[in-house]
Formats: C-alpha cells, structure tokens, sequence
C-alpha cells in the first residue's frame, strides 16, 4: 500500500481526501494505456516535471537509489565547499569523473517526446530535477525550462553570478589541480547545481510554484518524487484543480493522489504514447 504523500493543502481537509481519484488503472500492462495521451492532448496548460529517471536511460547514474552516486560516495556539503580548498579539489575531481558519463550521454527517446511535446504546445514549461542539460539538448528552449537544481554544463561565481564555461576551467585543473577563479571579481567559482546545504534557486521555485497552481495537468516523469521542496509540487498542483499522472519505474508516496500512474520504462511508454513525436 503506497504511503500517504507528505502534502496536505491547507484548510481542504476531509474535502481534499474527497475529491482524490485512484489511479485510472494498473501499471502492470504490456503497452502504456491509452489514457496518457488522451490526458495530455486535451490539457491546455500541461506542466511536465521530470526527475533522474528521464535520464539514467541515457546512461547518466541517479544519485539516491541502492547503486546511484550517493552510495559510491559521499556528498560535499555547501559549507565546506566554501570553508575548504581542499574540499572544492575534491568536487573538481568528481566533475572531471562525471563528466565522463555526462558529456557522452545523448538525449533518449523520453526527452525527444517531451521536447516535441512542449514545441507543440502540448506541454507549457518543464520543471526538472536534473543537472545533465539534456532536454535543451533535445530541443526545448531556456524560456521553457526550469531547473530547480540548477546545471552542471557549465559554472557561475557564488559573489556576482559571472557564468564560466567549463572547458578552460576543466582543462587547468587537469593540469595541476588550478582551483577556477572568478574572472569578474575572483569569487569562487562553482558548478551551476544545487549542493546540499546549498539555498534553493528563489526564482526558479517561485516560477515552478507559479507554473504548478496554474496548471490544468501536472505529469511527473522519472522521479521518486522524495527530495524537497520541488517534491511538494504535485501536490500544489493537485490542490488546484489540476490533474496528476505520474510515470515511474517504481511506485512513489502520490501514487494515491494520482489520477493515472504508470509503472514503465519512460522512454519506451512515451515514445509508444506519441509515436509521432519519437
């Protein structure tokens, strides 16, 4: 029995729980059932939310599950990135290691659909968990995407926010270890992601907030939907009218809120989905 999701909007109790709908029917079928595509193609304010799922089929490691990143080692906390130089080789280090699978991952046939889902003006905006780059590469546009986690294609300065393309930094540091420096005011220089302990991005939070209440359709792809705040946006979404379909390999703690869930492949379920668009 999936557990109860941990939002409840305020002030709806016995309402809220009256008005959730259980999942249109079991995941366990061989082809994706039709409801998927007849729930995205009549919305008109469709907002996709995509988590590491979408991308390990590129061949890019999760960091949570029982063999991902986290489990291979451990994570370097904000404050001693800022506090330690040593600590900052060490995140240097692990960048030249994960670039390696990232830099060779290429968008799959999951990211393909949602990029053609959103220049159809099926889907409004994506919201992603992810790091990688992968749906600008699969074609949708910066004006669309919100990354709540920031992205790893490319560093900032945490004093003035000077983007630093990663290239000339890489290619120092494999030299002799040369920690980058802000060009602009010699801040130090970072990854554009979010580390633990690290403050969420305010703009792009506001925005998936925003995107999240005003939504008709909300589609969570790929994530455990465990990691918050961006894991409460279903449950904003819900809270205001929207319908809820979630695609995941694995059942998640919505699955009760859901109006459809789907346990598949994501590649395979949307490209069988929106053959058209794969």
């Amino acid at each position: 029995r999936a557990k109860r999701a941990p939002f409840a909007p305020r002030g709806l109790g016995a309402t809220w729980e009256a008005h959730i709908r259980p999942p249109a029917r079991s995941p366990s079928m061989p082809k994706p059932p039709p409801e998927l595509r007849a729930l995205l193609t009549r919305s008109r304010r469709a907002v996709i939310f995509t988590g590491a799922g979408i991308s390990t089929e590129s061949g890019i490691p999760d960091f949570r599950s029982p063999d991902g990143v986290w489990a291979r080692m451990g994570p370097i906390y904000f404050q001693d990135f800022l506090a330690s130089s040593e600590s900052r080789r060490e995140s240097w280090r692990r960048k030249l290691v994960s670039d390696r699978e990232m830099l060779a991952a290429e968008p799959n046939r999951g990211h393909r659909v949602v990029a053609e889902l959103v220049r159809s003006g099926i889907a409004r905006v994506v919201i992603t968990q992810n790091i990688d780059g992968l749906h600008q590469r699969a074609g949708v546009p910066e004006s669309r995407m919100i990354e709540l986690h920031g992205n790893a294609t490319y560093a900032s300065c945490l004093e003035c926010g000077t983007r630093h393309e990663l290239e000339p930094i890489m290619r120092a540091f494999r030299a002799d270890e040369t920690l980058p420096e802000c060009r602009e005011c010699r801040g130090i220089v970072k990854t554009a992601t979010i580390s633990f302990g690290q403050p969420m991005p305010e703009p792009a939070l506001e925005r998936a907030e925003s995107e999240a209440r005003s939504c008709d359709l909300f589609v969570a792809i790929g994530s455990s939907l465990v990691v918050y705040p961006a894991a409460a946006l279903p449950g904003v979404a819900k809270a205001h009218g929207a319908e809820l379909a979630i695609l995941n390999r694995e059942p998640t703690g919505f699955d009760r809120l859901a109006d459809l869930v789907i346990n598949a492949e994501i590649g395979d379920t949307l490209s069988a989905s929106f053959p058209e668009l794969a």
